[in-house]
């Protein structure tokens, strides 16, 4: 049942939209409004079919929170065991997936203790898909989201730090953390992030396995949520190897009817497997010169080297530059803050698109946010005002300026990508941060909102704006033991390229030691 606003709530209401009504005008308007709320309350209890959208193995148990002794990495937030069909591309495989994945009668948190108990009841695209090729699911990985997590900065947020494999005093990187780190140590072989500004890239990057951000719309982003702007939002897979990568992304990619963001470009199917092996014999490699700006020396030398790998197996290198790569963040900024600020006002999974909308993480985010907003991060907190001033002041032109201007900077790559056919560099420029623990509250809440400003974006958020496809690929240690990673950037739909040339490195180094954890 809804609540009968009064007089004094209508013009309340009123106000805050900018309607300004007398009293004796807002009882005849109260009157109206009433007749709407009642036709909305019987339309909400109506018993009209709603169609789900498909789920395979619907018999499952409701799985459990792991022990701290089974779980030493902090990696888990949910342990299950989901059986998939038998055969297929991903039969042996065990699957996946940060927290802010839908997997029917699993736990889903977002990272927020807000949100403890919500279980949905449908399984998102890259859940099903795993299950028809014969994966078998074995879990929710941990991450840094609505509430912090621990993840990039500061000791702000709920389920705690996953450790880096490598060295438990560096951080794992955010958001896909606990994916990251549960990869790395072996417990998974394919685990399923978010990526909005380099959230796979960077923890594969910081653990020491590969992890692909695919182009835009070619991974169905049904049932994934994150509260950011969708036109930069991604899913994709984080693996230990290029060949489990490239059989996660090809199993789960195509053509998805609940994916409103996909457009006509995207392939019913993609083959990434059948030409992995094709190696680099003629194939254009671009060393974008803006990537390298800054880089840690460690860093900078481990991915020429890298290169130099490539030109041995028979690639043809040369240098490229693309001075857009560090004017593009004001334009991404713009699109993370007022996006994320409308799926605020509006709904989790934004609104205006005819598709399937899963009314129950809906229901449940929106109440959070609405009663409990104070569990976001500092980030999130400073973003979403930020952006509410934008509104006001500029009523709409930094977003739409923002989108109008994304061909620009595409355009600035492909013309880079129409002399060479893959474009490298370091993935990020540093190795992974050492975990700085605050002394206080506002000392965390210093730390968070810093970390917005980190370095260690600066070459993966690009490629969330305009859409390419990018993977970051590890390539040794430094002197400190820390992995360092070259990302591979290729054109639109190229993904099996961009593969392809990962493989061929990883074909041509002694693999085992460059993944290998540490003590």
């Amino acid at each position: 049942m809804y609540a009968v606003p009064d007089v004094d709530e209508v013009v309340a209401v009123a106000k805050e939209l900018g309607i300004h009504l007398g009293p004796d005008e807002a009882v005849k308007y109260r009157k109206y409004l009433i007749e709407q709320m009642e036709e909305l309350d019987t339309f909400v209890q109506a018993r009209i079919d709603e169609p789900k959208p498909p789920m395979l193995s619907s018999t499952r148990g409701p799985g459990y929170r792991p022990s701290a002794e089974e779980d030493p990495l902090n990696a888990w937030v949910w342990k299950c065991q989901i059986e998939g069909e038998d055969g297929g591309l991903l039969a042996g495989k065990t699957a996946s997936y940060k927290d802010h994945i839908a997997v029917a009668s699993i736990p889903m948190s977002f990272g927020s203790f807000a949100l403890e108990g919500f279980i949905p009841d449908f399984d998102a695209t890259v859940v099903t898909r795993v299950l028809k090729e014969g994966g078998t699911i074995i879990g929710k990985n941990v991450m840094n989201g609505l509430s912090g997590g621990f993840g990039t900065g500061g000791g702000i947020g709920d389920y705690g730090r996953p450790l880096n494999p490598h060295n438990h005093d560096h951080v794992t990187g955010g958001s896909s953390s606990g994916s990251a780190a549960a990869v790395s140590a072996g417990e998974v072989d394919i685990s399923f992030g978010g990526d909005q500004g380099g959230s796979i890239r960077i923890p594969a990057a910081y653990s020491g396995i590969v992890g692909h951000k695919p182009t835009f719309g070619l991974l169905s982003h049904f049932g994934i949520g994150f509260g950011s702007d969708q036109s930069i939002d991604y899913t994709g897979p984080l693996a230990r190897t290029v060949e489990d990568a490239a059989a996660a992304l090809q199993a789960t990619a195509g053509h998805d009817p609940n994916d409103p963001r996909q457009t006509r470009d995207v392939p019913a199917s993609i083959d990434l497997l059948s030409g992995l092996t094709g190696g680099v014999s003629g194939l254009r490699v671009g060393v974008l010169k803006e990537g390298f700006d800054d880089a840690e020396a460690d860093v900078r030398d481990l991915v020429m080297a890298a290169v130099n790998v490539l030109a041995e197996a028979g690639a043809d290198i040369s240098n490229v530059s693309v001075p857009e790569h560090h004017a593009i963040g004001a334009a991404q900024a713009a699109l993370t803050g007022e996006g994320a600020l409308a799926i605020f006002k509006t709904g989790f999974f934004g609104a205006f698109s005819r598709t399937y909308y899963p009314a129950s993480i809906i229901t449940t985010i929106n109440k959070m946010w609405e009663s409990k907003a104070d569990v976001l991060t500092p980030r999130s907190k400073v973003s979403l005002i930020a952006a509410e001033l934008s509104r006001r002041n500029y009523h709409g032109q930094v977003y739409a300026k923002a989108q109008n201007v994304r061909p620009t900077y595409i355009k600035a790559y492909d013309d880079a990508l129409a002399n060479v056919d893959v474009l490298v560099m370091p993935t990020c420029i540093l190795t992974a941060p050492k975990n700085h623990t605050p002394g206080s509250y506002l000392e965390a809440v210093e730390d968070n909102l810093a970390s917005a400003n980190s370095k260690g974006s600066r070459n993966t958020m690009p490629f969330n704006y305009t859409g390419h496809p990018a993977m970051a690929l590890p390539v040794g240690k430094s002197a400190a033991g820390l992995p360092a990673s070259m990302q591979i950037v290729g054109r639109f739909f190229d993904d099996p390229l961009v593969m392809r040339t990962a493989y061929a490195y990883q074909q041509s180094v002694d693999w085992d030691s460059i993944i290998g954890v540490g003590s």
